[in-house]
Parts: C-alpha cells; structure tokens; sequence
C-alpha cells in the first residue's frame, strides 16, 4: 500500500507550523485534517457564517488538490464551539453538499483557536 501525504507542515494561527499533514492518502482513500476557517495564517472574522464558508472551502481545496471533489467524501466530522450554530451551519453546508450528503457527525467542542467551527473528512475513490 502506497501512502502519500499532502501539505506536510502547514502553518498555524501566528505563523507557526504545526506538525501534521493536511490530507494522507492510502489505497483510494483520502483523511482530511481538521480545516479551521483559515486565510493567509489569520482566523476569518464576521461568525459563524464566513467561517463555515471558509472552513468548507479549505477542505473542498485539499480534495481538489488530491483529485477528489466533494462527490467523494463518505464522511465529515463537525466542530461546533457553540451549539445555538448548528441550523445555520447546516444551512451553509446544504449548499456545498446537498447533492452529496456523506455520513456526518457534528458536535460542541472547545477549538485548539479562536474560531466557531472545525471539518474534517474521508473520501475514497478507487485506486487508479
């Protein structure tokens, strides 16, 4: 089994790089790392919209970058920092994976950064 990692040591809040790869893929399947709403090293600000957005967009970008796209993912886990979010979460994803859904588990956290929300994901698609 051939394993290839994507965007190894990927800079943090504050510039630092933290010790992880973005995306690890092995025998068809890709592990997304948790996409925080993150643009050039600095959290968006405006709440739970912009950075459902943006935390959305950061993963689709990693699949797109490893040849998948949404239409791929099996399944996404959700961090809420706070739970009063959720309809308005799930109305921003419905845009992005409504034709799509994967399985999906979302719940309340208290995030390693100052942000309202954290996804990761799995994809597969055969081997090629």
């Amino acid at each position: 089994m051939a394993i290839k990692r994507h965007g190894i040591g990927e800079a943090g809040p504050g510039g630092r790089t933290l010790p992880f790869a973005r995306a690890v893929e092995a025998d068809g399947w890709l592990y997304v790392s948790g996409q925080v709403p993150m643009e050039d090293g600095e959290i968006v600000a405006g709440g739970i919209i912009p950075q459902t957005r943006k935390a959305i967009q950061n993963l689709i970008g990693i699949l797109h970058e490893a040849g998948y796209g949404v239409e791929n993912v099996v399944r996404i886990g959700v961090w809420l920092d706070d739970p009063r979010d959720f309809w308005t979460f799930n109305a921003i994803y419905k845009e992005y994976f409504g034709d799509h859904p994967p399985a999906r588990a979302c719940v309340q956290a208290s995030l390693m950064v100052d942000c309202k929300i954290e996804i990761d994901c799995v994809a597969y698609r055969p081997a090629q």
